[in-house]
């Protein structure tokens, strides 16, 4: 357990480092070049920017939370049931596949003036766009990872006597299970993505009806520190993430 900490810690500082001499260079090069604010901000005007208005940030942010991971939570449960059911009834795949690969060949954004006219300028539209972004990823990563095992280890577990559900649950789900962990690190950023652009396009409140009122008014500085309070958001997301990671796939 100490060993992977220190190997995870290990990793994480060249990270880190690069970050910081990013940071770094952007601050003293916009102060050396006196770059306007308009044009780009420094990195510490926008710390004191995203700091002096926590609280109103804070309250934006819960709102696009509660939107990107309940259209997460959504999305992956049904990408996750979906995929289950083509393996158990190969017939579904053959009726539905076909279909999902046409709805998934069109990015989820151009939905989202049809789920707004549908569902409104509330939270129930961003959860449904967010839930739309993940399902389809979520289906063709958990299908992938459930046909991993080859034919062979399927018969002999057959010839034992197995049920098609033993099999799913025994051999199956073990060796998707990095398919997974894929699948919902891609949905999890695809639906933040999704759930910001949506407020942006129409919506009472969130990250995204932020950056956009901020632009409107060009206020540079509203508009990169509320990036920044929404990305050190999905870098946590992430991290719950790659915890899951290892407790679902601990033998990588």
């Amino acid at each position: 357990m100490v060993a992977t900490r220190l190997k995870s810690l290990g990793n994480a500082l060249p990270v880190a480092a690069a970050l910081v001499l990013l940071l770094l260079a952007w601050q003293f090069g916009a102060a050396v070049l006196d770059v306007p604010t308009y044009i780009l901000p420094k990195p510490a005007e926008i710390l004191a920017t995203a700091l002096g208005r926590i609280g109103f940030f804070g309250g934006q942010l819960y709102v696009t939370l509660v939107e990107a991971v309940g259209g997460f939570l959504i999305g992956s449960a049904l990408g996750i049931l979906l995929a289950v059911l083509m393996i158990l009834l190969p017939v579904l795949e053959i009726m539905l596949m076909p279909l999902a690969m046409v709805i998934n060949a069109v990015p989820s954004i151009a939905f989202v003036p049809l789920v707004l006219l549908w569902f409104g300028l509330g939270m129930s539209s961003k959860i449904a766009i967010g839930a739309l972004a993940v399902v389809f990823v979520v289906l063709l990563n958990v299908l992938s990872g459930l046909k991993r095992p080859d034919a062979e280890a399927i018969n002999l577990m057959r010839s034992f006597g197995a049920s098609r559900i033993g099999i799913l649950w025994r051999l199956q789900l073990p060796a998707g299970m990095p398919s997974l962990v894929t699948g919902l690190r891609v949905g999890l950023a695809r639906s933040t993505i999704a759930v910001i652009v949506a407020e942006m396009m129409g919506a009472y409140s969130g990250i995204g009806q932020v950056i956009y009122q901020a632009t409107a008014q060009v206020d540079s500085l509203t508009v990169w520190a509320a990036v920044f309070v929404a990305s050190l958001a999905s870098l946590a997301l992430y991290g719950v993430l790659v915890a899951l990671d290892r407790k679902l796939v601990w033998w990588r």
